[in-house]
Order: C-alpha cells, then structure tokens, then sequence
C-alpha cells in the first residue's frame, strides 16, 4: 500500500547509484516496527559488498562502507510527499511516515479493497495445485483430510498472490487394492450396497478390510485354510488379469463401483468448498506412460535391461553427471511391461505441462513420497522441460491417532464425515444453549461454520513437516490458537460495527483521521492489518499455509486485545470514535479475507 513512496525512494537511490558507478544489489525492504512512528527500511550491505569485490571505495570494512553508502543516498533523497522523515543507521535506510498518515492510509485501503485487500498484482506463470488425491475403492479419513485442506489453502493463497491457478485431483483408481474390493464384493456382496453417498463409500472401505483378512496368511494355518486363501488370491489376480485386458464385465464392475468412490469424495470436497478444476486418473495415464518409456530410451535417458532380464531403469545421477549419490537409479518399467508411479508421473506431468500450459506445478503429497517425487522431478529435467526447475513437492507428515498409525487394511481410521458430523454436533448443542433466540436454521448454518472452521485450523496451525496425532477433543476444542478464536473477533467486530448502527451512526465514507495519541491497542492492530498483504505473498513464495494460519491467529489475537481495551462506542470524541469504527471495520474485512485463505467461513454471530 505504500509502493509509491517505495518506488520513487528506489528510483532515486538506482539514478544516484548509476551516476556515481556504484555496483547497487537488490533493493530488499522491509517493514519497521513501531517505535514512535512506522516505517520501512532497506539496507545497503551487499552493495558495499559488491564494491569491495570489485576493488572500489577507499577500502572501508563493510558496516562502515554501508553506513557511507546509505548517508549519500539520504543526502540524495530529500522530501517525498507522504514521508516523515528519512535515516541512515548502521548501513541501513530507514523512511518513516507520520503516524497519522500510516493509520489512515492503512485503514483507507482495506475499506477501499474489501475482499481484494492484500491481492497481488497479476503474476505472468500459471500454477497448478494437485491435491485432494485418495485412491478410490476406500474411504475419505482425516489423512486425506489434512492432504485436501493443505493443498486448497495452497491453491487459496497462490491464487491471491497474483497467479493463474489450476486445482487439479489426481485419485488412484486402479491397482490390486481396488481389485481386491470389486473381487470381494463381485464374489459375496453384489447388489446389498447400501444406500447413501456417504454410506457406500465407508461400506467399500469394510469390504476391503474383509477382503485382506481373507486373503492374509495366519498362525497355525490348516492345509484347507491355506487352499481356500491361495485360491481366493488367484480369483482376485485373475480379476486384475482381465481388467488390464480390458474384460468388459470386469470394466464395468470397475466403473460402478469407482463411482461410488468418487460420489463420497465430490461431496466431501463440497463440504470442504473445495472446486477442482482438472480431474486426472491414474488409469488414463497408464497406456500414455508406456509410450514415454520407449521416448525416454530412444533419448538415452533410459535404459532398457530387459533382453538381459532386467527392468527399464533410469541412471538419474550418472546422466545428470553427479558424482555423489543423491537420485539414485530407479526403475520405470518392470521387466513384465507393467508401470510404476514414477512412469505414471512423467506421463501426467507431460499432460499438464504441455496441455495445460503449467509453469509451477505443486505436489501435495505425503512425506514418505519425498525421494520419489525428487527423482521424478529429475528425469523431467532430464528430458528436457525447463519446468522441472519448478516443480515443488509440499510433504506433510502422518496423521495418526492416539492409539497408533492409521491403518486402512487393518480398519483403524478416523472418517472425515464422522468427525465433521461430530464437530458440528457438540457446537450444535453449544449454541441451542446460549443462543435459542436464532432460528434453527440459522443455529445449524453457524455450528456448520465453526464446527469446520475448528476442524480445518486444527490442520493448518501445524507445520506441514510435523506429524500430528488427531485427538477429535483437541481439534474440536475452542480455546487458543483455534479456528474458532479466529471466528470469534470477526464477530465481536461485527457486533460492535452492528451496534453503531442500532444507536444511528453510519460509518463516515470520508479517509479516516487519526490525529489523536494512537493506544498501544490501536498501533498493535493496525500494525497487523499492514502486514497481511505482505503475508501473503510470503506463503505463496514459501508455499506455507501455516504462515497464513499464524498470522490469521496474530490479527485475531491482536483485535481482542483492543476489544477488551478500548471502549469505542462510548468515546465521546466523535473524530475518534469514528476512526475507531473505521479501524474495526478494517480489521473485519481482514480478519475475513485471511480466513477465506484458509478455506474458513466467517460467522457473522456465535
């Protein structure tokens, strides 16, 4: 909001630079804390760097030749409209803004931008975000939960930061697990599906915890036991047989029941208000990925063992000509013809790139998929796409329950549905109490809000490299750095702006004055609003939901703070009290827009 004053001060400081020859790095600015007035600083260390290299200057040590450097450029300056008042400390310029100016300015923008408060300016690269990605024939848990909430807050903040953004889900739907559930159900339960999107779905994931137990070897097995299991897996292997043979019965049974599958997982997405752009399969990329590895080795990017044997293995370190062991070699067809993930992956990243025209394409993924994603990344450099460079795998780590791993074979998971039917519930029961006034309908849409608004900060306020061991009462519990604290000070602003009005006060249309001794309070909030759209580009840089997620929980905190501090409405000094309603207004808007960054709802009550 304030790259006017920034660009005129750079534009002065490269022309002095220039007409002196002094060899001026890149100009990075950064905001300074208040301290009696606000304002921002640039520092000129590795310019006095840049000329030491360059044997120029009188050979000062580098602080001081900063120093030199930034009183010449202050000297150069003068006054610009809008600045205070212009230092040069310890190699570093600093420009400050009268405090009033900086309060109004700040306040004026939010209200002037609304809901594009803090969006970047439109960037020239298009980004895809592929997340949301479970393998069909299973049920949604609070793993893919975590995947999906990561990558569409991702997707959320790239998309403000000024990028064209392409959401794309890539489910796993074919393979022997997904054989395993349409053998088990072909052969003992066709036709008793329930009935229920959600029902099915949960239903398939029981079949397959049945199915392994079948299929699995145990102690003390009798010989019958042994020819009942051995038989059961060749009618199952027979199954995956002829649905690569393209069985008509067998792809028909497969399409209906992915389906399913893909019901369960489309109305989840709608709860999450998660909208893809891009559906990919893994199955559509099976028969593509094969003509890849024939391109790969006519390249001499692969080499093709088989007549010896062997599979067709890429030599990732040995063609990128490292001498240490960083890639490995990997394999990208077996030596029976049938692919892996990482073939898979070269074919579908060649669709987006050439298809969809994709710069930077981003990987929410799991941890364990690290080295796996890297070597994929590296045979895409191989093979010649300048985007290899820009492809970024965003790992999170497990989600695990307090008794132990999740674990689908075994049936110990936690359901996204059960959860979120859960967390809405106990709001439910909160909010009939406390707030029977509000009709049902009403009740229900904000423990709608709140429920999921807890459920989706519980994952995004840890550190996506951090495991998290899902305890349903930690997630869902309301005090601290929670979704619903968050909620809770667009509330309490909203109620206070609502209550301005009842008494008959419209909020002043004209720029806000803040010529009055700011409290400690106000100079807090207003300090964090400034930041918010700097915060934004840093967590699409970084690609870090939890920056979004922290600040979000800074801004709330900071706003409760003058809350319980500053008695707005009964101030009887009416420039003030409006400033103070506009400073409230502004702090919604914000509190608001961070939210939906982070794919959070914003109660108006609670």
């Amino acid at each position: 909001m304030f790259q006017k004053e920034q660009q005129l001060i750079e534009e002065k400081i490269k022309a002095f630079c220039s007409a002196n020859d002094i060899a001026l790095a890149e100009l990075k600015w950064q905001p300074i804390p208040f301290s009696g007035e606000w304002g921002f600083a640039t520092s000129f260390f590795q310019t006095a760097a840049n000329e030491a290299k360059l044997g120029k200057g009188n050979k000062l040590p580098a602080p001081q030749k900063a120093q030199e450097i930034a009183e010449q450029v202050k000297a150069q300056i003068g006054s610009v409209d809008g600045i205070s008042h212009v230092e040069a400390v310890k190699g570093y310029l600093n420009v400050y803004f009268k405090t009033s100016d900086y309060a109004r300015r700040v306040v004026d923008e939010v209200l002037n931008s609304g809901v594009d408060f803090g969006r970047g300016v439109k960037k020239s690269e298009r980004v895809m975000v592929e997340y949301a990605q479970p393998n069909t024939h299973h049920s949604f848990h609070i793993g893919h939960a975590r995947n999906t909430i990561l990558g569409e807050a991702l997707a959320r903040l790239v998309e403000f930061a000024g990028f064209e953004t392409i959401r794309a889900s890539y489910p796993g739907d074919l393979g022997l697990g997904v054989i395993t559930v349409m053998w088990i159900y072909d052969k003992l339960y066709k036709g008793q599906e329930p009935e229920g999107v959600h029902e099915r779905g949960q239903w398939l994931a029981k079949l397959y915890v049945e199915a392994t137990a079948l299929l699995e070897k145990k102690d003390n097995e009798t010989p019958e036991e042994i020819a009942q299991r051995e038989a059961y897996d060749a009618e199952r292997r027979e199954m995956y047989r002829k649905w690569d043979a393209g069985d008509e019965y067998v792809r028909n049974l497969w399409r209906v029941t992915r389906e399913w599958s893909l019901e369960e997982l489309r109305d989840v997405l709608h709860m999450l208000d998660v909208k893809m752009d891009v559906w990919f399969y893994e199955s559509e990329v099976d028969e593509p990925s094969k003509v890849i590895v024939d391109e790969l080795i006519k390249k001499d990017i692969a080499t093709d063992e088989r007549p010896n044997g062997g599979a067709v293995i890429v030599k990732i370190d040995e063609k990128l000509g490292l001498t240490k062991e960083k890639y490995r070699t990997n394999v990208i067809l077996r030596r029976d013809g049938t692919t892996l993930y990482l073939t898979k992956d070269l074919a579908l990243a060649k669709v987006k790139f050439e298809k969809y025209h994709v710069d930077r394409s981003i990987y929410v993924v799991d941890v364990r998929q690290s080295l796996h994603l890297q070597q994929a990344f590296a045979i895409l450099k191989l093979w010649g796409f300048p985007q290899a460079e820009k492809c970024h795998h965003l790992g999170y780590g497990f989600v695990s329950l307090p008794e132990g791993a999740m674990s689908a074979r075994r049936g110990r998971v936690v359901l996204f549905k059960d959860v979120a039917d859960e967390a809405v519930k106990r709001v439910l029961l909160v909010e009939s109490e406390k707030s029977a006034d509000i009709p049902a309908e009403e009740r229900e849409k904000i423990a709608y809000q709140i429920g999921m608004g807890a459920l989706i900060y519980s994952m995004l306020s840890v550190d996506n490299n951090k495991d998290i061991v899902f305890d349903i009462n930690e997630a869902l519990s309301f005090d601290g750095r929670t979704g619903p604290y968050i909620q809770n000070a667009y509330v309490r602003a909203n109620s206070i702006l609502k209550k301005s009005k009842v008494e008959g006060r419209k909020l002043d249309l004209r720029p806000s004055t803040f010529n009055y001794e700011l409290t400690k309070h106000e100079i807090e909030l207003i300090e964090k609003i400034s930041h918010f759209p700097n915060a934004v580009q840093q967590a699409a840089a970084e690609y870090r939901p939890l920056i979004m997620a922290a600040y979000a929980y800074d801004l709330a905190n900071a706003f409760h703070s003058f809350y319980h501090a500053v008695n707005v409405l009964q101030t009887e000094d009416e420039s003030v009290k409006n400033a103070r309603l506009r400073l409230i207004a502004a702090s919604k808007q914000t509190i608001a827009n961070a939210l939906r960054l982070l794919d959070i709802q914003a109660p108006d009550v609670m």
